[in-house]
């Protein structure tokens, strides 16, 4: 989904023109005249859906430089562009040391704005990545990290923070590619144990001659080939944690010597004298019923009982739905700024099969579907012809096109203005809806909320079920709405 910009410009002239650029290259827009108002607008929940702030910097009260600098100290990604009239090599230089990204004389041309956004957002992305995949190597992720919004994933979350607080041995269950290791990592890094080594071993992926060495370790002449002593990977994560991923893989006779680590919390190296103490936090997963493999004799009663103290189950992402849109607007995000695309999104009722799919890969088969997608994208949204695996279930659901998530270029996306100078130019219907009058006075919360309606019926086609939840409020209040306001609905024909 497309990164809205709240444009900062005491100047209502240059906020017109520099939203009429934005808007044109699809991005939705907010604005504020002052910066009193943008910093109200930034702390408000509205203020969590600005990715990107365009600000000027000579504005009377608060100026651009406070602006700025007070920005950054709750908003510290939050990609700045500074414009002003009077440009000067001390001003950049300022802005710059205050955390702007980039800064332009007034007036730009829209090339250069929106060449200068796309850097903004792309750096921005990329570094977030960067920060995200270092938090993974130093064992610091966190619940945070994890994409989603879904009822399921919250209380996976819940169970996950409890877990964190003990030392308590976890076996998290669930599907192939339902982002079990995602989990354990944010439990690690949640934990007193954040920072600590974080070992990752697939224990289906061992050959069955080599597990024991690599789980324990061996010394130098053990066996044959054993040139050199190695250190296993329990010794490994001592201090920390160790995740094994597949459990149920193990073969029987290293399913006991599991056991006794966990017991007796030691490991005994293949031809070592002695066994060695280890400080280890076991988490395991398992995409097996492991209790199914306990009554065919396949797994040790003993060693489930040890790991399954307490079991995390993740749900499939079929049974969780509502985190499709946010897992695809980061997918989007990412591989746009690593293949240095320009996707803003997905059509509508694109993402409204895209939720309906079954996923039998989960997580892991949505992001490749939608690296697959932005990759071969040629228009600013992905459509029905960027899911070439999945044309049969297009067809089905008579999706060729549709409505876009956000505003194609040149179209409005419910723009709000704030400040007092806000007063909207745009009147016609297929436009944002107007907050003031032709005399500069307020319309009235009705008028307001009747247009906005309306306008969100005709944007989305008459899809109520999208209607209602763009407009944050359930179908039986819509329809009483629309009862109290005598709106029709207008589907598409």
């Amino acid at each position: 989904m497309a990164k809205t910009i709240l444009l900062v410009d005491d100047d209502p002239t240059q906020r017109r023109l520099m939203r009429a650029v934005c808007e044109k290259a699809g991005y939705p827009v907010l604005q504020a005249d002052n910066g009193e108002a943008a910093l109200a607008l930034l702390r408000s929940p509205q203020g969590g859906d600005v990715g990107l702030m365009m600000l000027d910097l000579r504005m009377p009260g608060l100026g651009g430089m406070e602006t700025l600098r007070r920005t950054k100290t709750f908003r510290e990604d939050l990609p700045v562009i500074v414009l002003t009239a009077q440009g000067g090599i001390d001003t950049a230089v300022e802005a710059m040391q205050l955390g702007a990204a980039d800064f332009f004389v007034k007036p730009a041309s829209p090339e250069r704005v929106v060449v200068s956004i796309k850097n903004a957002l792309s750096l921005t992305t990329l570094q977030g990545e960067v920060s995200r995949l270092k938090r993974k190597r130093e064992g610091a992720m966190a619940f945070g990290d994890l994409i989603g919004e879904s009822s399921a994933l919250a209380h996976v979350v819940k169970l996950g923070e409890r877990a964190a607080t003990s030392t308590i041995p976890i076996l998290i269950t669930g599907e192939s590619g339902t982002g079990k290791e995602m989990i354990a990592r944010a439990i690690q890094g949640s934990s007193d144990r954040a920072g600590r080594p974080f070992i990752t071993v697939n224990c289906g992926a061992i050959p069955e001659n080599l597990v024991e060495s690599i789980l324990f370790g061996h010394e130098k002449g053990s066996f044959t080939g054993a040139s050199a002593k190695h250190v296993g990977k329990f010794q490994e994560a001592d201090g920390g944690t160790i995740f094994l991923d597949e459990v149920g893989e193990l073969p029987p006779d290293m399913q006991v010597k599991l056991l006794r680590v966990l017991q007796e919390n030691e490991v005994d190296s293949i031809g070592g004298k002695r066994p060695i103490k280890v400080d280890v936090r076991v988490i395991s997963a398992t995409n097996r019923d492991l209790a199914e493999e306990v009554k065919r004799g396949a797994f040790r009663e003993d060693l489930f009982y040890r790991l399954n103290v307490f079991p995390i189950e993740i749900p499939p992402l079929r049974d969780r739905a509502d985190d499709i849109p946010a897992l695809i607007s980061h997918f989007i995000e990412r591989y746009n700024a690593e293949e240095n695309r320009d996707v803003r999104g997905v059509r509508h009722e694109v993402l409204e099969v895209l939720s309906a799919q079954p996923w039998p890969g989960n997580v892991r088969q949505l992001e490749n579907t939608i690296f697959r997608a932005v990759v071969l994208a040629e228009g600013a949204y992905l459509s029905a012809d960027d899911f070439p695996l999945l044309a049969k279930e297009f067809d089905a659901a008579g999706v060729v096109s549709g409505p876009p998530m956000v505003a194609e270029a040149g179209e409005p996306d419910g723009v709000v203005e704030v400040g007092a100078g806000a007063a909207s130019d745009r009147e016609t219907a297929n436009e944002s809806v107007a907050i003031f009058d032709r005399g500069g006075h307020l319309r009235s919360l009705q008028e307001i909320e009747k247009d906005l309606i309306a306008l969100a019926i005709e944007t989305y086609e008459g899809k109520m079920s999208e209607v209602a939840r763009r407009l944050g409020m359930g179908r039986s209040t819509l329809y009483r709405k629309l009862r109290e306001h005598d709106l029709e609905i207008k589907r598409a024909s």
